[in-house]
């Protein structure tokens, strides 16, 4: 498992002070709250204030003092160390674990492996599949299980080829 998950993309500075706007990849912008530091590139910054308005986290760094420092960020994505990431419920996974999982159908069939993952409401997982691009919603019925420690993602075939971008 990566040491470091990704949790949200830097849109733009906020203000003349240093502040960010990110876009979170979390369940919720105020899961911004828990993170005493997120990492940019190869540079770890301290989180000095967090606020969550709108669906955003806006972000005061460390090392970001202003407008001009805040606008080399634009674009980039801040990751956690993952043992400072929140412990998720059961039956959840962070979209890191599920890369590169093997896509197989119910019957045991290998179809292809997981590529990525788009937080929406229902999720969009794209996936390579004969040598092309997939993409599919999770939705229902289309998972059957995510087992993140087996590097697998079961699925319903029939309903995935109702759903799947082909």
């Amino acid at each position: 498992m990566k040491k470091y998950l990704t949790v949200g993309t830097v849109l733009k500075p906020q203000g003349i002070r240093g502040e960010i706007k990110v876009m979170p990849q979390t369940d919720s912008a105020e899961e911004f709250k828990n993170f005493s530091s997120v990492k940019i590139d190869d540079s770890e910054y301290k989180v000095l204030a967090c606020r969550a308005a709108g669906g955003y986290a806006y972000l005061t760094l460390r090392g970001v003092p202003d407008r001009n420092a805040a606008e080399l960020l634009r674009g980039k994505e801040l990751l956690v160390d993952r043992d400072d990431a929140p412990e998720l419920p059961e039956g959840r996974f962070y979209i890191a674990d599920v890369i590169g999982c093997a896509i197989v159908t119910t019957d045991g069939e290998t179809l292809g492996e997981v590529l990525d993952v788009t937080p929406a409401r229902t999720d969009i997982y794209t996936a390579l599949i004969g040598g092309k691009e997939v993409m599919f919603p999770a939705a229902d019925g289309v998972i059957a299980d995510i087992d993140v420690g087996g590097g697998k993602v079961t699925v319903n075939k029939k309903r995935f080829e109702e759903v799947a971008l082909l």
